[in-house]
């Protein structure tokens, strides 16, 4: 069994761009683990979206587009009033490691990509707590095929105090680790945490270090 230390946030259009080469990686490995740690890229921002935010903004989503392929609705940018907090996002992946901790791993996964497909590629508002109670219950329920998860429950949890408190323990974990950027890829080996990729980067790259690390 590979195991392996994720340390992203939903709406880092760098970690968009790497999804796609993040699971076709973990594809590669029999029995992959992948425990997701949340960084908080903007978490508790108060300042309202100005003009230059917003194209400094769209010209790194251009720039993600360019390279990896993946589709953009670059219109969510032009909602008004909007406040790019990504602490919401964040704690919607930390309910949904609290509800579903009987199940794999990897149903964590579906719930991150399936919140930022909506925020790139649908232009969804996933700083609105119902909203990614929505996004995210669906998610677990596709991964399971079943109606376990309910979005009302799903948003009792997201905005429980606990589930604050454990987001932002999630964030000073980020910040003791000394992390900067994102995405991080890391694997557990026995002697301890290995870097994988620092940022963006693709299936061979990924391939070639982890072959690279002892066994």
């Amino acid at each position: 069994m590979s195991k392996f230390v994720y340390i992203a946030d939903p709406m880092c259009s760098w970690c968009y761009g790497f999804s796609a080469e993040l699971r076709r990686f973990l594809q590669t490995q029999a029995n992959a683990e992948l425990d997701i740690i949340v960084g908080g890229l903007r978490a508790y921002n108060r300042q309202v979206m100005d003009d230059g935010q917003r194209e400094m903004i769209l010209e790194h989503w251009h720039k993600v587009q360019q390279v990896s392929g993946l589709p953009f609705d670059m219109t969510g940018m032009n909602r008004t009033g909007f406040i790019y907090d990504t602490e919401p996002v964040c704690r919607a992946v930390v309910t949904a490691k609290i509800l579903a901790d009987d199940m794999p791993s990897l149903a964590i996964l579906d719930v991150f990509q399936a919140l930022q497909h909506a925020f790139y590629a649908e232009a969804r508002d996933v700083t609105d707590e119902k909203v990614l109670a929505k996004i995210a219950s669906q998610a677990l329920n596709a991964f399971d095929d079943s109606d376990s998860f309910d979005s009302e429950s799903f948003h009792e949890v997201l905005t429980a105090p606990p589930t604050r408190d454990e987001t932002r323990q999630h964030f000073e974990q980020v910040q003791r680790w000394g992390v900067r950027g994102y995405p991080v890829l890391l694997a557990v080996k026995n002697d301890g945490l290995h870097m994988l990729t620092s940022g963006y980067t693709k299936l061979e790259n990924l391939q070639e270090a982890y072959q690279q690390l002892p066994t």
